[in-house]
């Protein structure tokens, strides 16, 4: 299932999370431009391990920025897809600065869950994480919370048959949670490619921070304008009788 878009619509101009799309389409450039493709720049799970990774302050800087690094083009644009759909709503609610926080939280949270799973599992320690995925669960997360009446238009693929049907938004999102889990859970101790985890931890952390970062209370409606309604003309004298001569 795809999402297209929402049915609601935010108050202000999501600044944050277009400055979030923006940024990580130009890092996606200078990975293409880069030799390596920016492998290097990118966050592992081994440099949580003392004497296995560089220093703590190269370690934070490749976290935060693999938030923004991304595999492919399909990578990032079903990444920024999901983003754009949801993420304004999510902003406008808990305000500009605050989004901004908790999508560096949540993205942090989720890299780290990646990494402590695969301290005790046979994965590969070594390998490079790159992805806004974390983060951008955890704004699933935040919209499962905040607009549970919302509904989500959605391009659904069965066989060979395409539609385009309106979804509740919190069956859309937590049947998108359930597939990470079974997958995640299946996929323990192999080299799948794809971050479960980091899919499920920035989910769980989106969904408890969003009660504390926003209110969950739906904002009032517009107030109503009553205008004075015109006076109405003077009805003409009703004819009761008519003698034609």
């Amino acid at each position: 299932m795809i999402p297209l878009r929402d049915s609601i619509r935010s108050r202000s101009f999501p600044i944050v999370n277009v400055a979030i799309i923006v940024a990580c389409v130009i890092v996606f450039l200078l990975q293409i431009a880069s030799a390596e493709h920016g492998q290097t720049w990118a966050f592992r799970p081994s440099m949580l391990i003392p004497g296995r990774g560089p220093g703590a302050g190269e370690a934070v800087v490749a976290l935060f920025l693999s938030m923004f690094m991304h595999g492919g083009i399909l990578h990032i644009a079903g990444n920024m897809l999901f983003l754009w759909v949801f993420g304004d709503n999510v902003e406008d609610r808990m305000g500009h600065g605050r989004y901004l926080v908790f999508y560096l939280v949540t993205g942090t949270i989720a890299t780290l869950a990646h990494s402590v799973f695969t301290i005790f599992t046979p994965v590969r320690m070594d390998v490079p994480l790159v992805g806004a995925s974390g983060a951008i669960a955890g704004v699933l997360g935040a919209y499962l919370v905040l607009f549970p009446i919302s509904r989500v238009r959605t391009l659904v693929f069965l066989f060979f048959f395409v539609t385009v049907i309106d979804l509740p938004a919190p069956f859309f999102l937590v049947y998108w949670f359930i597939i990470q889990l079974f997958q995640g859970v299946g996929a323990i101790g192999l080299d799948t490619g794809v971050a479960y985890m980091a899919h499920i931890g920035g989910f769980g952390a989106g969904y408890l921070l969003a009660r504390r970062l926003a209110d969950t209370m739906a904002p009032p409606p517009p107030p109503r304008i009553d205008y004075p309604m015109p006076p109405r003309p003077p009805r003409p004298p009703r004819i009761t009788r008519l003698r034609i001569e």
